[in-house]
């Protein structure tokens, strides 16, 4: 798809979105648009895919199909091979025209919820059980009476289906992208809380880019904090992954990602994306991966050693610390380095304290560089590029078997020159990302931006991870000629000593006094 077409389609969508502008704030009604658009990607992908089970029948339209057999037949294979099943009444297209005339609501309830009960007891049932718990048809901000609701809902489905999503296109990934698309402007709007479902596409690209360098597929990749699954396809743009794994704690941002998996045509049996609080509840703890990326909440609370088990659980015990209960930042890399295979790398974003932090985060740090060998690199990222905070981040990079395991990279890409501003908002271009990128990958020394620093050089700094310890970025400022400075100082004290005697003799011949 072109560009151009590609840039229409997504306006046409933002349109669709803003049909709720106004009514309902950005995070809820970004449940009900998102919802909306994929009730309509799983009706045309059931209808392509039973019009091709037609192709040999004598009828081949599946919105004509009535036999009984047929239809269950195939149902029987749309849920083993796309994990769900709609029936022809069922479709969007059916419903919108029953809704030109009827009340719809409480047909599009059960529509969406079977749905989720057609998975019942297949394996795809984990994939698709509650995507639709947040869109609450019922909700009085949709209408004050079902009459309204039922107007606003069937005017959002009806500009829906009038966008051609070209799911036939194979080599298209033209509605994830969209979706995408959606998801950052709904982003860009929920303020404080766009970073629990949102890392900015070009922070993506870098953690995406180094977790994939030099390999053209991988096995698996692992986001512990999914939000809405961005993190996890932006590493499959980058090489060929052949299953994903994700765990959030929001429900509805779970939700979230596990929609977008399914839009982005991952099939049902290569992702799990699991719902649980990923710190006290680790759902992917016998399994390693060999890419994590990850944009964690920045110093969150946890229970630290509120909870006993944590000073006994193997991903923190061998560190002689717990994270604080107040940051658990270390207690995210933690546990990301111990799920981590050995030919792995883990690529996560950070605020800048995990790298100066004294107490028991002085520790965890000292245990990671020193005992463990495993902190690879340490990459500044200009301030007031996440949504909702302004501060500057890093990202850090750990490997298990470092192929350079005397030195690690140091890059500060938070200086002008390395960003551009759009909006309130700083913005990396493709040509700073590949910066970033090939100064890791090269590890060489370039002057106010990468320093490869030996540890014994980190050891010097008592492990203090801090930027600015090892990438000098201080620029000398111009030498100044005091002798010439004075004689210009003389130069001018002459001149405004003879415009003074003009403006008194001004002044006299108009017989008003003088100003000084």
């Amino acid at each position: 798809m072109s560009e151009n077409n590609k840039q229409i389609l997504e306006q046409k969508l933002w349109d669709v979105a803003n049909t709720l502008r106004g009514r309902i704030n950005a995070d809820e009604y970004r449940n009900y648009i998102l919802g909306f658009i994929f009730y309509k990607y799983l009706s045309e992908k059931q209808h392509l895919y039973a019009n091709t089970l037609l192709e040999d029948e004598t009828v081949k339209e599946y919105k004509n199909v009535t036999d009984l057999d047929t239809l269950e037949a195939i149902k029987e294979e749309s849920l083993a091979q796309l994990g769900f099943y709609l029936a022809p009444d069922q479709l969007l297209e059916a419903l919108i025209k029953r809704g030109a005339d009827s009340y719809i609501i409480e047909e599009l309830e059960q529509t969406l919820n079977y749905i989720e009960q057609s998975t019942m007891g297949t394996e795809s049932e984990e994939d698709f059980i509650g995507l639709f718990q947040d869109v609450d048809l019922a909700s009085s901000k949709l209408g004050k009476t079902p009459d309204k609701r039922n107007e606003v809902i069937v005017e959002i489905l009806a500009k829906l289906n009038e966008i051609d999503f070209r799911l036939e296109d194979i080599e298209s990934d033209v509605l994830g992208d969209a979706y995408e698309y959606l998801i950052k402007q709904f982003a860009a709007g929920a303020g404080k809380s766009a970073g629990e479902f949102y890392t900015p596409q070009e922070v993506s690209t870098i953690l995406a880019k180094i977790v994939t360098l030099g390999k053209d597929k991988i096995r698996s990749v692992y986001d512990p904090t999914c939000g809405s699954g961005s993190l996890l396809l932006r590493v499959a743009k980058e090489t060929k992954v052949a299953d994903f794994y994700g765990q959030e704690l929001n429900p509805t941002t779970y939700n979230l990602a596990r929609m977008n998996m399914i839009l982005h045509n991952v099939h049902y049996s290569r992702f799990n994306i699991e719902q649980d609080d990923t710190l006290e509840e680790p759902r992917h703890k016998d399994q390693r991966f060999e890419a994590i990326v990850a944009n964690p909440p920045f110093s969150a609370n946890w229970k630290g050693d509120v909870n006993p088990l944590n000073a006994s659980d193997v991903r923190f015990n061998q560190f002689g610390k717990l994270a604080p209960k107040t940051k658990a930042d270390f207690a995210f890399l933690q546990h990301m380095y111990y799920q981590l295979a050995d030919n792995g790398t883990v690529a996560s974003v950070f605020p800048h304290g995990v790298l100066f932090r004294g107490a028991a985060e002085g520790v965890i740090r000292e245990y990671f560089i020193k005992e463990l060998n495993a902190i690879d690199a340490i990459i500044g990222l200009p301030a007031n590029i996440f949504y909702g905070t302004s501060i500057p981040t890093c990202i850090v990079v750990l490997k298990k078997c470092r192929k350079a395991d005397d030195n690690i990279v140091f890059i500060d890409a938070s200086g002008e020159g390395n960003f551009i501003k759009e909006g309130t908002q700083n913005k990396l271009r493709d040509e700073d990302i590949q910066r970033i990128v090939d100064a890791y990958a090269n590890r060489q020394e370039l002057d106010k931006y990468c320093h490869i620093a030996t540890l014994a050089e980190i050891a010097e700094n008592d492990y203090n991870l801090n930027i600015p310890r090892y990438v000098d970025t201080f620029e000398e400022e111009i030498a100044i000629d005091v002798q010439q400075v004075t004689e210009r100082l003389k130069a001018i004290n002459i001149e405004l000593t003879e415009v003074d005697k003009k403006l008194a003799s001004f002044c006299n011949e108009l017989n008003i006094p003088t100003p000084f």
